[in-house]
């Protein structure tokens, strides 16, 4: 008999096949006491099975490329950490085994993580990915993960580690669903990357049993139990109605009656850029720089280095829009010679821009490296800082741009409320906004962007945040200036009209995204998104806000 289960939706398309369940956790190693003078060979044992794990975390990445290789890198990072590899030795010295003392040393730091504050609390799942692959690499057992099949499937698991998403292989994983994890995890941001269908945060997923036939429709959240056959056939309809649509728009993203919506890449280094230049991105709204400061927690990367990364990216967008924003440290990426080593609660501490303040020095390496990437190409260079709370945020940032030489346009972004509540005041020092609507979310509602349990609140067709959206945009277009979105909400096709609706001038998401969102504004007039954006606004609730703006898009 069909049934029907919703979680959230983060990748689009739809997956019809059998039920493979993620492989099973680490076991918890013995507890057993070694003699003191075995301590020091266990000592080797651990930092041989943390620096083998760290490789083959890098190795992963350099075959995902993209922006899983810099999950992976700052995974590895973390396998690597000094203090938990300090930890690791001191446990040994007392008698603790190898992976004894990796286990306890780890979930130590786990109950840290879990208790600073619901943003660190997100990387818990990517600690415990890291502990069970040294752990199990020092009893000898296989690695949890993706299972062996000849045939296709669909993949249930608490939740993906970054490890694992990474090198999916689409051919056999139709799609996946986990029970944790929400709308902007690193598994929904790799899901997206690889183009699998994708549903997160349905309490229960684990209990569909092996071989169950599932339907998983990643732009609604639903998941279909034993489908019927007129249930596999509706969705089979629907799929190619989509992909016909998505075939037949090409161009400039624009509204039914011309209206240009402008669509764009979000990237994390030049590895993204084919992708994005193979969907037709029109340009660059979001260049994460935070990677290449990844490579090496202890310095910043040299000038040389960063010009020759920038290039690269300007130079695939002649006559292009290339948006960089400055390094966003802090919170979830830490770097020892930026951020403090101890904060109560990183992510109401020093970041992003506060962080960069405080290093003037890295700021202007960046911007003049910066400015000389630029230099002599005809690309449309922006620039905008991340975290910007008021009117001075904007114009230390401002006059650290001019004080470089930087010839590009100045911005902030949208992530504090406080920016969204005053945002005519920081137009009056910078020439865009541009709204990062993850972080957004996670200020606006306290709750954290990796924490299924808070996941409706991260939804970002929550009323309260539409408002803080229209705020922005009515502010720039008072002033005459531009205000885009550089969030995942962009790459929601229906919420992308609605915040075209809302006065959003341009739209930045994953490449993934791009035909889906160019296909679904190009049927609508620019009137239809207003009166969808007015609907949406005047509901209470995140669902009734998608169905309301549905109602007005379908002609209901």
């Amino acid at each position: 008999m069909e049934t029907t289960l919703r979680g959230v939706g983060v990748s689009h398309g739809v997956a019809i096949g059998e039920v493979r369940h993620m492989g099973t956790a680490v076991l918890e190693p013995p507890a057993k006491q070694i003699p003191a003078e075995e301590a020091e060979r266990e000592q080797g044992r651990a930092r041989q099975a943390v620096e083998a794990v760290a490789a083959d975390l890098i190795a992963r990445g350099n075959l995902a490329g993209g922006e899983a290789q810099h999950v992976l890198e700052a995974q590895a990072m973390m396998a690597q950490d000094p203090e938990l590899m300090a930890d690791v030795d001191r446990r040994i010295a007392v008698g603790s085994t190898a992976e004894r003392g990796v286990y306890d040393a780890f979930a130590a730091y786990r109950a840290l993580l879990a208790n600073a504050g619901e943003y660190l609390a997100g990387r818990v799942a990517d600690l415990d990915d890291v502990r069970n692959r040294i752990v199990a690499r020092l009893l000898g057992v296989p690695m949890p993960g993706v299972p062996d099949s000849d045939e296709p499937y669909v993949l249930i698991a608490r939740d993906l580690a970054p490890a694992d998403t990474a090198l999916l292989d689409p051919t056999l994983v139709l799609g996946f669903v986990t029970e944790e994890g929400g709308p902007t995890s690193h598994s929904a941001i790799l899901a997206r990357a690889l183009g699998v269908p994708a549903v997160v945060a349905l309490p229960g997923a684990g209990e569909l049993a092996e071989g169950t036939v599932v339907a998983v429709d990643g732009s609604t959240g639903e998941i279909f139990v034993e489908p019927t056959a007129d249930k596999r056939a509706e969705l089979a309809a629907a799929a190619a109605e989509r992909r016909a649509a998505l075939s037949a728009s090409t161009g400039p993203g624009a509204t039914s009656d011309g209206h240009k919506v402008p669509l764009l890449a979000n990237i994390g280094g030049p590895a993204d850029v084919p992708a994005a230049v193979e969907a037709g991105a029109e340009g660059v709204g979001l260049f994460r720089t935070e990677f290449l400061f990844l490579d090496d927690s202890k310095q910043a990367p040299s000038e040389e280095k960063q010009v020759e990364a920038y290039r690269t990216v300007l130079e695939a967008f002649p006559e292009g829009r290339v948006v960089v924003r400055v390094l966003d440290a802090g919170a979830d990426k830490p770097l020892e010679f930026l951020t403090p080593a101890e904060e109560p609660n990183p992510a109401l501490g020093v970041r992003g821009l506060r962080s960069l303040l405080e290093h003037p020095d890295v700021l202007r390496t960046q911007l003049t490296a910066l400015a000389k990437a630029a230099k002599g190409l005809p690309v449309y260079l922006e620039v905008m800082a991340p975290m910007v709370a008021d009117r001075t945020d904007a114009k230390a940032f401002a006059d650290a741009c001019r004080a470089a030489g930087l010839q590009a346009k100045f911005g902030a972004m949208v992530e504090i409320p406080s920016a969204a509540l005053r945002a005519r005041s920081i137009l009056q020092e910078v020439e865009f906004l541009s709204l990062g609507t993850n972080d957004l979310a996670q200020y606006t509602f306290a709750a954290d962007r990796q924490v299924g349990a808070v996941s409706r609140l991260q939804d970002p067709w929550q009323p309260a945040l539409l408002d803080l959206v229209a705020a922005s945009a009515d502010a720039a277009k008072a002033e005459g200036k531009s205000c885009g979105v550089c969030g995942e909400a962009a790459a929601d096709p229906l919420l992308a009209c609605v915040l075209t609706g809302l006065g959003v001038t341009s739209l930045s998401m994953g490449a993934k995204a791009i035909p889906y969102v160019r296909a679904t504004l190009a049927k609508h007039t620019l009137a239809q998104c207003e009166r969808a954006a007015a609907a949406a606004r005047a509901t209470d609730t995140a669902d009734e806000a998608r169905a309301a703006a549905q109602a007005v898009l379908s002609g209901e």
